[in-house]
């Protein structure tokens, strides 16, 4: 009764429940019944891919399956169902007492640990002490990245694989990563699907790189010992830039490659076009793609469609909706995971 009369009176929910209510309210805006698509599908790549590309960070509280049930007006067998997939596949997990929670897929890569906070603060006032002697950031870094190459000698050189959907997109995620690495560090990109048909020697990688919602998946696949680093992604620059360029009478259709993504994707688009009311959505395999395709004037499809560009006329303009890896999450995961390694003695084959 007390709980209730405090609420009745305006008193703020704890921060905990309001992020809460605004991921309910996001998920439930993003069902669409519309779409050719079961919305427990629906639901599933919406939680999916949210944690894949950074929208549903570790130790985000979700809601209760009574509650998603009675807010999206769906089965409650639906979310349920839904909820046991994903906590079979390491994505989420529940707390008795506490709820059900995004699963933290980095506790053991150094994401939260003490010691990258201890070194981020020392990072900080050095940056700040070399403000007020008059240095630029560019220069700090410059030092601190000849200092380490003085010291890299005798640190030892990493095999990275990179695992993605498709081959073309995910050698472009390597490449990036790359940018992050010593020239004698190697990394190799190839597929979920490449791997599930021939696995691989513990020996060949190091340290394996995917996307964060497969890594429960990679480290099935991979050989015992083989450390997975799950990474979050964000809309490309070149692809946002595009977006906000679109014509506002433009019809624009949105094609994706896999069915749990489409209740992601539009909104994802939509997001960078809230200027344009014209907008449809397709699954690749949509039996009137054709005519469908015919009738836009911008087209924007999902990495690993980009063979539909080829039935659309000349002067017709395609995006390819791309994300690239977010450099916070190479900056906090991947990075310390790597020089965690570096110290490490080299298996033996």
């Amino acid at each position: 009764m007390r709980q209730q009369k405090s609420h009745e009176a305006g008193t703020e929910p704890p921060p905990s429940d309001a992020q809460m209510q605004k991921t309910l309210a996001n998920l439930v805006n993003a069902l669409d019944r519309c779409l050719p698509v079961p919305l427990g599908t629906q639901l599933r790549g919406l939680i999916e891919f949210g944690i894949a590309l950074g929208e549903l960070p570790s130790g985000q509280r979700l809601p209760s399956v009574r509650e998603f049930a009675e807010r999206a007006g769906i089965a409650p067998m639906t979310v349920s169902n839904v909820y046991r997939e994903l906590r079979l596949s390491g994505l989420i997990e529940t707390k008795p007492g506490a709820g059900t929670f995004v699963g933290d897929g980095h506790s053991s890569d150094g994401l939260h640990s003490s010691a990258m906070r201890k070194l981020q603060r020392r990072v900080d006032r050095l940056l700040d002490e070399a403000e007020a002697l008059g240095m630029a950031p560019s220069l700090v870094a410059s030092m601190v990245n000849a200092r380490a190459a003085r010291s890299r000698s005798s640190s030892r050189c990493l095999r990275i694989l990179m695992v993605g959907n498709f081959l073309d997109t995910t050698q472009k995620y390597a490449d990036r990563i790359r940018e992050q690495l010593q020239p004698s560090d190697s990394i190799q990109a190839t597929t979920v699907e490449a791997l599930r048909a021939a696995p691989l020697s513990p020996f060949l990688f190091d340290l394996c790189v995917t996307l964060a919602h497969r890594r429960g998946e990679m480290e099935a696949l991979l050989p015992a010992g083989v450390p997975v680093v799950g990474l979050s992604f964000i809309p490309s620059e070149e692809t946002r830039s595009l977006l906000a360029t679109i014509d506002p009478m433009a019809r624009v259709g949105i094609v994706s490659v896999f069915p749990e993504f489409m209740a992601f994707m539009k909104p994802g688009v939509q997001r960078f076009t809230p200027h344009v009311s014209n907008t449809d959505i397709r699954l690749i395999t949509a039996p009137d793609l054709p005519e469908f395709l015919q009738s836009l004037d911008v087209l924007v499809y999902a990495s690993g469609a980009e063979h539909i560009t080829k039935d659309l006329p000349a002067y017709r303009l395609a995006i390819e909706f791309q994300y690239v890896p977010d450099p916070h999450a190479i900056l906090q995961t991947l990075l310390p995971a790597i020089e965690k390694l570096r110290t490490e003695i080299p298996k033996k084959e």
